[in-house]
């Protein structure tokens, strides 16, 4: 039996090792590379904190009190008094929920304002402005100032704000660099803003993290943070190698697909801002997004009831 015991205990101290182990390599949250996700996981640090001390007050009574009140053979014949209860616990633990919400509440409010403009210590510096507008299944960075744009990889400045407009060409998408931010949505009509500021040059992976079809977990995308003057040169060396971005070409480019790296040395924005809408033809491409033929109509049967021998799309492969 004591052996058993003990390598029940090997095993539980085992489990938790692996789970960290092999969590270890995506904790990109918790190693910030910038003062935008610093803050983030300063929150998130605040909030386990705070949980871990309720956890272990909760559990602690708990064990005090089976142990305290068990029965044993002095009070096996107890019968509990009738009584009304305690006024004084009851409302110390009304109260106590409050004072955790307000203790969440205060600094959740005051990160999120503090996310939604450029982090304190750059406000000096302008902001290098890029359009991300996402498409099935790709990420388009514009670079309205310099005149280039890029697909599936962003090149910024390290030190230096960086202000991302985001929207769709289609279907709702989230943006995310958890070394370097949290993550907003993408939406067509309309436009999101992103503050970023990579601390340190390195490469950083962005993705996708909303579930929109066959290749949302493929949508993914590298920020490479640069000094200013290898980020200059960058520009520089696309603006006169790169290719020029036809109109055609850009149609082509949203189409549900999953690509590679592209660059170019224009922009679509003189074609098209997908944050101020537009014509839906042009770019939502809906003849590759058909369902049962058509776009949101439900088909009835003879009989006035919801036809069951349609394959709902999911052999169209899009």
């Amino acid at each position: 039996m004591k052996a058993k015991k003990g390598f029940l205990l090997s095993l539980l101290s085992i489990v938790p090792i692996l789970i960290l182990s092999g969590c270890e390599s995506n904790m990109v949250v918790f190693d910030p590379q910038g003062p935008v996700a610093k803050s983030i996981m300063d929150l998130i640090n605040w909030s386990l904190v705070l949980m871990a001390i309720v956890v272990i007050v909760v559990f602690g009574l708990f064990g005090y009190i089976v142990w305290k009140y068990r029965e044993r053979p002095e009070n096996k014949d107890y019968e509990p008094p009738e009584e009304h209860g305690s006024t004084l616990l009851e409302i110390i633990w009304t109260v106590i929920p409050f004072i955790i919400i307000i203790a969440l509440t205060i600094p959740t409010v005051k990160t999120i304002y503090a996310l939604e403009d450029i982090p304190k210590d750059y406000k000096d510096k302008d902001p290098v402005v890029i359009n991300v507008t996402s498409a099935d299944w790709k990420w388009i960075f514009s670079y309205p100032k310099e005149g280039i744009e890029t697909v599936n990889y962003v090149n910024i400045p390290a030190g230096v704000p960086v202000e991302f407009k985001l929207t769709s060409a289609g279907t709702m998408q989230s943006f995310w660099i958890p070394a370097l931010a949290g993550q907003k949505y993408t939406m067509y009509g309309a436009e999101t803003e992103l503050y970023v500021v990579a601390s340190n040059t390195g490469s950083y992976l962005g993705q996708n993290t909303s579930f929109n079809g066959q290749y949302y977990a493929e949508m993914q995308f590298d920020v490479e943070a640069k000094t200013p003057e290898d980020y200059d040169k960058w520009v520089q060396d696309v603006k006169d190698t790169a290719p020029k971005l036809t109109e055609d070409k850009y149609k082509e480019l949203l189409k549900p697909t999953h690509l590679g790296r592209m660059t170019f040395n224009n922009t679509h924005l003189k074609w098209i801002d997908h944050g101020k809408g537009g014509d839906s033809n042009y770019y939502l491409n809906p003849e590759l997004y058909k369902v049962h033929g058509y776009q949101g109509k439900t088909f009835y049967d003879e009989k006035g009831t919801d036809s069951k021998e349609s394959d709902g799309g999911e052999h169209h492969g899009h």
